[in-house]
């Protein structure tokens, strides 16, 4: 009898185990799907607290150490996003996106177009302050005339600095100087700047514009470095013509443009002359063009009379063939237009007028016969200012 039932139990078993295993299946699903649940919920708040600590950490000065200032120009119509990929390139956050969040999220309109003194050491909250009080006013506006020499800029900036004219000209002939700071940093300054008969190796090189300065006693450095910038940013738009020149190299460039700077104000006569200069230089003749003669003697000569021609000097025309070893100014991008632009022409001579105009000659016997009739006037400009 005992054992018909457990007979009957066993049989019983057999027919449940199905049931049985159901249940565990669903025990193990339902465990799975939980420690799925757990994982992702663990994920989440990993990634949570990854992003909070990623934002904040965008939010934070780059470097609240740092001393440097960093000039930042803001266009007018700037979106949130534009003005944070500007701050980022500029090294003043660490993240343009995480700004344009910011600003949207604590709703800071109002972001003033100007230009700006911020440093890394500012937080994205007192960047965001600072721009919405708007354009900062300028300690330092330095003006540099086109086809300033070097001597004119260090005078300018002695007179609207506290740096002393004698030392800025020293620094500027000073080639170590100039080699370790700068021609590491600016690949356009090659070794022919260092050339011994260069009188100023950055001559040339300094981009005449309007910089401003927004510490009150801006050192040397802060200006040089603001104006290569501004000839960095010119010549990057000229690279592939400068390559493929007649002359080939940026001094070369600079130097051609230098003198059409100061034999022409306009950029169609600047470009005839610069064919002229070509042409010249093709043929083998003297470029005979008198600033010249004025840079060789460091003086701003009105006229150049004939006993000024023999004047021992590697930037004279006259007695040199060919460009100078240098630049004689600081040329436009006009002048450097026309050094890249030469028009093509058969005139090997020209004579510019004091009024502007300038006559172009096929011949010698036709130029002299220009300056026979022209070349008073600039007598009567040079007795003027005596």
């Amino acid at each position: 009898m005992s054992k018909g039932v457990c007979q009957l139990v066993s049989d019983s078993d057999d027919r449940f185990k199905p049931i049985q295993d159901r249940t565990k299946g669903k025990k193990r699903v339902r465990r799975l799907f939980l420690s799925i649940i757990i994982c992702f919920i663990i994920f989440v708040l990993a990634a949570a607290g990854a992003g909070y600590y990623y934002v904040h950490r965008a939010l934070q000065p780059v470097n609240a150490a740092s001393h440097k200032k960093i000039t930042v120009i803001i266009p007018r119509g700037a979106s949130a996003a534009a003005i944070g990929n500007i701050l980022e390139d500029q090294g003043v956050i660490r993240n343009g996106l995480v700004f344009q969040f910011y600003s949207r999220y604590k709703n800071e309109t109002g972001l003033k177009a100007g230009t700006y003194l911020l440093s890394p050491s500012m937080t994205v909250s007192e960047i965001v302050s600072a721009m919405q009080s708007g354009k900062q006013k300028a300690a330092v506006v330095l003006s540099i005339p086109e086809g300033f020499w070097v001597k004119d800029i260090a005078r300018r900036i002695a007179k609207q600095t506290d740096l002393n004219e004698k030392d800025i000209l020293n620094k500027m002939r000073d080639r170590k100087y100039i080699e370790n700071h700068y021609m590491k940093e600016y690949p356009f300054l090659k070794d022919e700047i260092l050339n011994k008969e260069i009188k100023y190796p950055l001559e040339g090189y300094l981009f005449p514009a309007t910089y401003s300065f927004y510490k009150k006693n801006p050192s040397l450095d802060d200006m040089i470095r603001k104006m290569l910038d501004k000839t960095q940013a010119i010549l990057k738009k000229y690279d592939q013509d400068i390559q493929e020149s007649q002359l080939g190299s940026v001094h070369k460039i600079l130097t051609m443009a230098s003198l059409l700077e100061e034999e022409a104000s306009t950029t169609k006569h600047r470009k005839e002359i610069s064919g002229v200069f070509y042409n010249r230089l093709q043929k083998g003749m003297r470029l005979q063009t008198d600033p010249t003669i004025s840079y060789a003697k460091q003086k701003h000569l009105v006229h150049t009379y004939y006993k000024d021609l023999d004047i021992k000097s590697p930037y004279n025309t006259y007695r040199n063939k060919g460009l100078p070893v240098g630049p004689i100014d600081n040329p436009s991008e006009s002048a450097i237009k026309a050094a890249l632009n030469p028009v093509s022409t058969n005139y090997l001579y020209f004579f510019a007028r004091p009024n502007g105009e300038v006559i172009f000659s096929k011949t010698y016997k036709e130029h002299q016969a220009v300056v026979k009739k022209y070349g008073s006037e600039w007598d009567k400009i040079k007795n003027k200012g005596e």
